[in-house]
């Protein structure tokens, strides 16, 4: 098996330099004195800061790129016949995925850190971080988001601390080595390669058996699915919750006018004192839970946390407050794709202050729209006006057999305003045309919808 360590001072080529995660891994080996270069289909902020660290990047995918290459990495979205990939293979030039590269980079940590889980992945890393940083403990991290207090989505540290996000799609958290484990939840998603919630479960089960038994697995004790894989894993097993008996718990929790909440917080007995966060909703509560845990197993002290988390302003496109429009509506983005993230981002905005909610949500796969189509009729409950903009396709083909406009009807059939409206400049004259002061306008999906609210802003 090739690893990493054998091409040290290389010359190291990433097919999709561009993503998030691409991105701060090729960051890392950059730090580390290999030689990088990568490829993408579009330039962005992130292969720009790459540029400016001595990085070459292409844009577009062309065989002639890996020249001179000593050893390819690919992301689980790049298919078989990527030119650069095809090209690798003819040359015999060694290749490897993104999560196992990443794996490589974890056994070099002392304490590697993964947080999986169908949702929240990004906001618990990024709290973990900065109640890390806030200790002086100065990890290196990976997170799928931008965060501030970071300068971007990665940070290259100097201790024997790695934080990652874990995430289950193609099993790319089964290649990690973990010391740590946090598991947030299980829900059925990625149904583009997963049969069924069976599958899921186990391969789950799977990520939280790499941990060594002197390691420790932290799970969400109000997740039945993570319940029961607590009872499965061979090391400390760690629960918190909120509604269940569990190690941690968040009990007293109240609201501000905005949705900010403030709880107390128990270990086995042990009172940990009040908390305050300034991200909304019941959600960002587990997800402060898992940090705390994981946090206080590393011997963080309580007033950190306490201090850490009440700076964490959240990350980009997590419940992210934009500005207001010339007629004082409300935009927020938010990154929420799948039925029970929308439902958790639409409870933290019926929280917050508003006259109307609109919500325009872009799907994100064909595959996920189709096979979650009835759970999406029912995630939109709160809104007061819904509009559908086309599906943004991401790795996919458009198959022809479902679509916005489908989906729009079957929500409209439950009683709910909602319109299917193609092309985002037609969406962005009619909510400017018809929002009211005071209205909160949710930009969200997964794909570029962002790019409505920025137009509203202008």
């Amino acid at each position: 098996m090739i690893h990493i360590r054998d091409f040290a001072g290389k010359h190291v080529h990433f097919i999709g330099i561009g993503g998030i995660s691409m991105s701060g891994l090729a960051e890392i080996l950059l730090e580390r004195g290999y030689r990088v270069s990568g490829s993408d289909l579009r330039q962005s902020g992130l292969t720009a800061r790459l540029k400016s660290k001595g990085a070459t990047v292409y844009q577009g995918h062309n065989a002639h790129n890996i020249r001179e290459a000593d050893l390819i990495v690919y992301t689980a979205a790049v298919k078989d016949d990527n030119p650069e990939l095809m090209e690798a293979k003819k040359q015999n030039i060694p290749y490897m995925s993104r999560a196992t590269l990443l794996g490589q980079i974890m056994e070099t940590f002392r304490f590697s850190i993964g947080v999986a889980g169908a949702h929240g992945k990004t906001t618990t890393t990024s709290m973990l971080s900065i109640m890390m940083n806030h200790a002086g403990l100065d990890p290196t991290i990976l997170v799928g988001g931008e965060l501030d207090e970071i300068g971007g989505n990665v940070q290259i540290g100097q201790s024997e601390y790695f934080i990652t996000e874990a995430c289950e799609y193609m099993d790319s958290f089964l290649k990690f080595n973990p010391y740590m484990a946090i598991i947030l939840n299980i829900d059925k998603d990625h149904l583009d390669y997963f049969k069924d919630m069976n599958q899921i479960y186990d391969s789950f089960v799977n990520f939280a058996n790499l941990v060594p038994k002197s390691g420790y697995v932290i799970g969400c004790g109000d997740d039945p699915l993570v319940a029961r894989l607590m009872e499965e894993v061979n090391c400390s097993a760690i629960s918190y919750g909120i509604d269940h008996p569990c190690h941690w718990l968040a009990h007293d929790i109240v609201y501000d006018k905005e949705g900010h909440s403030s709880f107390s917080v128990e270990n086995n007995g042990r009172n940990l004192g009040q908390y305050t966060l300034k991200v909304p909703g019941k959600h960002n509560i587990y997800n402060a839970l898992a940090s705390i845990a994981a946090c206080d197993i590393i011997g963080i002290p309580s007033d950190s946390m306490q201090e850490a988390l009440l700076h964490y302003g959240g990350t980009h496109r997590r419940f992210e407050v934009k500005g207001k429009t010339c007629n004082q509506a409300v935009i927020i983005d938010d990154y929420a794709h799948h039925p029970t993230e929308i439902k958790a981002t639409i409870r933290a905005a019926l929280n917050y202050p508003h006259n109307r909610i609109w919500c325009i949500f872009q799907p994100h796969t064909y595959t996920r729209t189709k096979k979650l189509f009835q759970d999406f009729t029912e995630a939109f409950h709160g809104v007061d006006f819904l509009i559908l903009a086309d599906i943004y396709a991401a790795r996919e083909k458009n198959t022809g057999d479902i679509s916005s406009e489908m989906l729009a009807e079957a929500i409209a059939q439950k009683d709910l305003n909602c319109t299917y409206i193609p092309g985002f400049s037609l969406i962005t004259d009619y909510v400017r045309e018809h929002a009211k002061p005071g209205d909160l306008i949710i930009t969200m999906g997964a794909g570029n919808i962002y790019e409505i609210g920025n137009a509203l802003l202008q």
